[in-house]
């Protein structure tokens, strides 16, 4: 090949690249308008908040999230209105330090909900899904386990056994089973010294359920007082738990982890009530946890999930996120998708349809799916949701700008 004909070949691919760059130019836009809607089956639990709001440009793409509650969320939505919708780094910085304290857990899942539906716009203005704007995606699907077990056809799950319900899960594809710690009815009596043994009992029905091929895991709920759950894990050892969740309190977690670390040999898991990174980050920096159960919208959206995926990544923990809301969970599944640690999700839906969301998670034979669809891959019914709030003023805006024109504390 000559000079003349190597140059014109270059000519050539340049304006070939061109074209799609152009096609995929993102649109000037400001958002106007921000509406909450309650669903039908609304969860007035708010770390599992399943309200949805809806994030609208002048350029006519809406973003979709969900989470948060009306009050926190019409306050950090007056910090979106007149702004470029695909600034999203600097709106969630404004949301952040807006306000004179920082957020705490009940508004930085406001803010987390707000976050999703401008990773949804922004998808949507480029044609293209999340995943493919944060890396594409590194595995074939996300493998998920189910609460309490995948029922048999015309079977209730409750009246199956341990053993009957961690078969079933395994013959429906998860991954996983996982139980409670000594489940009672609300409002009896829970002894956990005899609860223990009762644990251990459970796990080796579980362990002979799902087989020797089979994973089970266990959430502790916290119940337990720090020498009963080193008590309780190093009975289940021989059973080979995937894992450990949530065996200390939450408020004694960053003392007795690392305690019980080196007490036993069953991984461990923990966080499913915390928010940011700070929360998560000396437990992962110092491996004394195998996973997190860091979740969306709970940590302030996709913006602050890659953050700390990239803090497991650096440690190699791996990423078990707790179940929220199906909006949160397709969202999940875009950014697990692209992180190459570990990754197990709770998935309780089982594939049933959710008549206000049309389209929603992909999810098959236990594993849930990426799929091609721009933003996060969600459209809502607003024919079968009820609208509840509305913002289009601007809110507060205490911020001070440094020369180069980012954002520090006021």
């Amino acid at each position: 090949m000559n000079r003349r004909t190597f140059l014109q070949s270059l000519a050539v691919a340049g304006a070939a690249m061109k074209a799609p760059l152009a096609e995929a130019a993102l649109p000037k836009a400001k958002i106007t308008r921000v509406r909450i809607w309650r669903p039908p089956d609304l969860n007035q639990l708010f770390n599992q908040s399943n309200m949805l709001v809806t994030v609208e440009t002048d350029a006519g793409i809406t973003g979709i999230g969900e989470g948060g509650a009306k009050d926190t969320l019409e306050q950090c939505a007056g910090h979106l209105i007149g702004k470029n919708p695909f600034r999203i780094e600097a709106i969630w910085q404004e949301m952040y330090i807006g306000w004179f304290y920082p957020p705490g857990r009940e508004k930085i899942h406001a803010v987390g909900a707000l976050d999703l539906a401008l990773w949804d716009i922004k998808g949507k203005a480029l044609g293209l899904p999340v995943h493919e704007l944060l890396g594409g995606v590194v595995r074939d699907h996300c493998e998920c386990y189910a609460t309490g077990g995948a029922r048999r056809e015309g079977q209730q799950a409750q009246r199956l056994s341990l053993r009957e319900r961690a078969r079933a899960t395994m013959e429906a594809g998860y991954r996983a089973f996982r139980m409670g710690a000594g489940d009672t009815q609300m409002g009896e009596r829970f002894n956990t010294h005899e609860r223990v043994r009762k644990v251990a009992a459970d796990c080796k029905e579980v362990r002979e359920g799902v087989g020797p091929d089979g994973d089970w895991c266990i959430d502790f709920h916290q119940r337990f007082d720090y020498s009963d759950a080193v008590r309780a894990c190093k009975l289940i050892e021989d059973y080979e738990p995937y894992f450990v969740e949530d065996p200390v309190r939450d408020e004694h977690a960053h003392q007795d982890l690392p305690k019980l670390r080196q007490m036993t040999t069953v991984p461990l898991t923990h966080g499913e009530e915390w928010g940011q990174r700070y929360d998560f980050n000396k437990l992962v920096e110092n491996h004394d946890i195998d996973y997190i159960r860091a979740t969306l919208p709970n940590v302030g959206g996709i913006t602050e999930m890659m953050k700390i995926a990239a803090i497991c990544e650096t440690h190699a923990v791996g990423i078990v996120p707790h179940f929220t809301g199906p909006v949160a969970t397709a969202a999940l599944v875009n950014c697990l998708s692209t992180f190459p640690g570990p990754v197990i999700m709770e998935y309780n839906y089982g594939g049933r349809p959710i008549a206000h969301l049309p389209e929603c998670l992909d999810f098959k034979n236990g594993k849930a799916l990426a799929n091609q669809r721009p933003g996060l891959g969600v459209t809502i019914e607003p024919k079968l949701l009820t609208q509840i709030g509305e913002v289009t003023e601007p809110g507060r805006r205490n911020v001070f700008i440094r020369p180069d024109g980012s954002l520090t504390h006021w």
